[in-house]
């Protein structure tokens, strides 16, 4: 199902972000032991893009907060992703991050992929935040069982954190660190390391986006407006915004094209011209964005 899912995010991300650039391609395609260490300026949309675009499965750790209510963590547990605590939701839940770290360990050296973000908060910002110590503890963890997977770093910029149309760089490059961690020293050292490769990975896109007031743009005003209002609404101005617009649209905007399939068919067009139509209007919509 997880690959199923992907294929149905990689063509959604592919509306709803006008470029994603993505620069060392092959390693997408790394296999075995894999440990994804990303920067986080833009919540849930952040593991979204860099899960998509990667070709496997991809497990993620994201706040636990948002797994309280069961449609979020249903949604959350199907996109692979791993609960982590932190002292704000609140001590009692802290215990459980034990359990996190003991996951994602037990996933990578069984050969899955896990992706982490260091800086352990989300900020809408490309300034790299301090970095938690959770990323050097599961390496820790993994190299007492003497495994060492291979590490990337990720960094991700975008033109813009707040509606469609956006621009997006990721530089993945393969990060060596040879030295094996065993204490506080070390999982330092570790940071450190990683926070330079970091800094150097985060390319923010120069240009702007820019939205054209063309046929489609009218066509999906209605509709868009109705859900941003909506994510607005849900989000009050949090860093959450991109991603529960993102989710709104994904799940949508098929109900969308399939109510307009059905008032076409009153009007006694053949089915294989309404499929037509149908696929080209996401298509030509991205006109609407440069």
């Amino acid at each position: 199902m997880i690959y199923l899912l992907k294929f149905f995010i990689r063509l959604a991300l592919s509306i709803f972000c006008k470029e994603v650039h993505v620069k060392n391609k092959h390693l997408l395609d790394t296999k075995g032991p894999l440990f994804i260490i990303a920067n986080h300026p833009n919540s849930f949309l952040d593991a979204i893009i860099i899960g998509a675009y990667y070709n496997r499965s991809v497990y993620f750790l994201a706040r636990g907060d948002v797994f309280e209510k069961k449609i979020y963590r249903f949604f959350l547990n199907a996109l692979n992703m791993i609960p982590v605590y932190r002292l704000r939701e609140g001590k009692a839940f802290l215990h459980l991050n034990d359990y996190s770290i003991k996951k994602s360990i037990q996933l990578i050296s069984k050969g899955a992929a896990v992706l982490i973000f260091i800086e352990g908060v989300c900020v809408n910002d490309h300034q790299l935040q301090p970095f938690k110590k959770g990323t050097a503890r599961i390496l820790e963890g993994l190299h007492q069982l003497n495994v060492f997977p291979v590490i990337h770093i990720a960094g991700i910029g975008y033109n813009n954190f707040r509606g469609i149309g956006k621009k997006v760089n990721l530089i993945i490059t393969q990060f060596l660190f040879d030295q094996k961690i065993e204490n506080a020293f070390d999982r330092v050292a570790f940071n450190n390391a990683v926070c330079k490769v970091l800094y150097d990975n985060i390319l923010i896109p120069s240009q702007k986006t820019i939205i054209h007031k063309n046929f489609w743009y009218y066509f999906h005003k209605p509709y868009y407006r109705l859900i941003h209002q909506l994510a607005d609404k849900k989000t009050k101005g949090t860093v959450f915004y991109d991603s529960v617009l993102f989710a709104l649209l994904f799940f949508s905007y098929p109900v969308f094209l399939l109510l307009l399939f059905i008032i076409l068919l009153q009007f006694n067009i053949s089915i294989l011209t309404i499929l037509i139509v149908i696929i080209a209007i996401p298509l030509l919509s991205k006109n609407a964005l440069s």
